[in-house]
């Protein structure tokens, strides 16, 4: 009998399959996506999955490297534009609104990409084109989906560039990229991400490179436009701090897995994966007088093309010896349930992840 067995958690297999009563909005199962090289078989994704409501956000963390773009990117079919030359490896199911997206014809997905399903690219500057005004660029993705003509989608262009906080948007519509500020152009690219209003906006690091004061009024935006359009959003950041300020449910990847996923109150709170622990410990508190420098994980995230076995995080893990016998470096955990939508990939007993945050990570924080 093994330790979790004696604390009571319930393995759960990847995929993780809906309700036979419902369905999410999205549904991803067991999604890999693995990228063949002269060096060996790069794999960015191994074996992904959750689900996401319409109206809920979900903030996927993690180091770089750990696969949370790749999956953004798995999700709208992008990996597919360079698959042919590339002979990129997907697997899986991607279920988006009863629709399956891995296996589905690639005109299909085009389709629905923009229109039913969008992203907001990390850095604007390169994602929109130089040589066109940022409203031509916003026309052409309303246009691509809605039969109108250009006098229309201009309109529409101008009451996105309104609606996201562009001054004088009647003028900047025919601004190019490089004429408006960091915050202007991620504001830009939002308003081109929602002219169709997707139900699924996929937001890939969408404050980075930006001051505080603009990146709140970024996440007050897409908060308040989600309420707006009823969407589901997904944010991916390395940030904590993002993920508290606007998530309902986190989800943290390592080596191209989920090692924990649950709501963001016991996802801070009630933490049970010791990668989540040194994520939060490299985090400042402005809460209270910081008198120790920060925690930081130590050692580099592992190569996905040779991911240590066993446990991934086992050569970083200073607790991987804590489980009986050599487990965190012959067998890899799977999801277990841990509390009520609370999952984590660990092998030490519940009763011992409880005491060493209580007693040793706590007092740090």
């Amino acid at each position: 009998m093994t330790d979790q067995t004696k604390t009571g958690a319930a393995a759960v297999s990847e995929p993780v399959p809906a309700s036979a009563d419902h369905k999410a909005f999205l549904d991803v199962r067991d999604l890999r996506v693995h990228f063949p090289t002269d060096d060996g078989l790069v794999k960015s994704v191994d074996g992904l999955s959750f689900q996401l409501e319409k109206g809920q956000t979900l903030g996927i963390v993690g180091e770089s490297g750990s696969g949370k773009s790749v999956t953004s990117l798995a999700i709208l079919g992008l990996h597919r534009l360079g698959a042919r030359g590339k002979n990129v490896q997907m697997s899986g199911e991607i279920w988006l609104d009863g629709k399956e997206l891995v296996g589905a014809d690639p005109d299909e997905v085009r389709r629905l990409r923009g229109r039913e399903m969008a992203m907001i690219f990390q850095d604007p500057l390169s994602a929109m084109h130089p040589y066109y005004t940022v409203g031509n660029q916003i026309v052409e993705a309303y246009r691509v989906h809605h039969d109108v003509p250009k006098k229309t989608a201009r309109k529409r262009a101008v009451e996105l560039l309104d609606r996201v906080g562009i001054p004088e948007p009647n003028k900047r519509v025919d601004s190019y990229p490089h004429e408006f500020s960091g915050g202007m152009r991620q504001r830009a690219m939002i308003a081109m991400a929602l002219v169709n209003n997707p139900e699924l906006l996929i937001a890939d690091e969408p404050t980075t490179a930006l001051d505080v004061t603009v990146q709140a009024q970024i996440l007050d935006l897409i908060r308040d436009l989600q309420k707006e359009f009823g969407s589901a959003v997904i944010i991916i950041t390395h940030d904590l701090g993002v993920v508290a300020e606007i998530a309902d449910d986190i989800l943290v990847m390592y080596g191209g897995r989920c090692v924990e996923r649950g709501p963001v109150d016991r996802i801070f709170y009630e933490p049970q994966h010791p990668y989540t622990w040194g994520l939060l410990g490299s985090m400042p508190r402005i809460d209270r007088e910081q008198t120790d420098r920060l925690i930081p994980v130590k050692g580099s995230p592992p190569s996905l093309i040779n991911v240590p076995s066993g446990c991934a995080f086992n050569p970083r893990c200073p607790y991987a010896d804590v489980p009986k016998g050599n487990i965190t470096r012959t067998e890899r955990p799977e999801l277990r349930e841990v509390g009520s939508r609370h999952f984590t990939a660990c092998h030490m007993a519940q009763e011992d992840r409880t005491r060493i945050w209580n007693e040793e990570i706590v007092p740090k924080l």
